[in-house]
Protein backbone atom coordinates (compact mmCIF):
# COMPACT_ATOMS: atom_id res chain seq x y z
CA UNK A 1 0.00 0.00 0.00
CA UNK A 2 2.87 2.50 0.98
CA UNK A 3 4.19 1.61 -2.75
CA UNK A 4 0.66 3.17 -4.64
CA UNK A 5 1.04 6.36 -2.52
CA UNK A 6 4.53 6.90 -3.35
CA UNK A 7 3.51 5.87 -7.20
CA UNK A 8 0.54 8.59 -6.63
CA UNK A 9 2.80 11.35 -5.28
CA UNK A 10 5.23 10.78 -8.31
CA UNK A 11 2.22 10.90 -10.63
CA UNK A 12 1.71 13.85 -8.89
CA UNK A 13 4.62 15.67 -8.86
CA UNK A 14 5.13 14.83 -13.08
CA UNK A 15 1.53 15.61 -13.84
CA UNK A 16 2.59 18.99 -11.53
CA UNK A 17 5.19 20.08 -13.41
CA UNK A 18 3.68 19.30 -17.29
CA UNK A 19 1.07 21.44 -16.32
CA UNK A 20 -1.46 19.00 -15.75
CA UNK A 21 -2.80 20.57 -12.23
CA UNK A 22 -6.08 18.78 -12.29
CA UNK A 23 -4.53 15.46 -12.44
CA UNK A 24 -1.81 16.60 -9.82
CA UNK A 25 -4.54 17.54 -7.76
CA UNK A 26 -6.48 14.03 -8.10
CA UNK A 27 -3.21 12.10 -7.36
CA UNK A 28 -2.06 13.77 -5.03
CA UNK A 29 -5.55 13.60 -2.67
CA UNK A 30 -5.58 9.50 -3.44
CA UNK A 31 -1.78 9.26 -2.43
CA UNK A 32 -2.86 11.20 0.31
CA UNK A 33 -5.76 8.85 1.36
CA UNK A 34 -3.62 5.91 0.87
CA UNK A 35 -0.87 7.38 3.01
CA UNK A 36 -3.45 8.17 5.77
CA UNK A 37 -4.62 4.05 5.41
CA UNK A 38 -1.11 2.91 5.36
CA UNK A 39 -0.45 4.64 8.60
CA UNK A 40 -3.47 3.62 10.67
CA UNK A 41 -2.93 0.16 9.64
CA UNK A 42 1.00 0.30 10.59
CA UNK A 43 0.08 1.70 13.70
CA UNK A 44 -3.37 -1.14 14.65
CA UNK A 45 -0.39 -3.88 13.91
CA UNK A 46 2.31 -2.40 15.87
CA UNK A 47 -0.12 -1.78 18.75
CA UNK A 48 -2.10 -5.29 18.66
CA UNK A 49 1.79 -7.28 18.61
CA UNK A 50 2.97 -4.87 21.49
CA UNK A 51 -0.15 -5.59 23.72
CA UNK A 52 0.46 -9.98 22.88
CA UNK A 53 3.85 -9.02 24.29
CA UNK A 54 6.21 -11.02 21.30
CA UNK A 55 8.58 -9.70 20.45
CA UNK A 56 8.94 -8.36 16.91
CA UNK A 57 11.19 -10.57 14.64
CA UNK A 58 14.78 -9.73 13.91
Amino acid sequence: MLSWALTFLILALIAGFLGFFGLAGLAAGIAKVLLFAFLVLFLISALSGALRGRAPPV
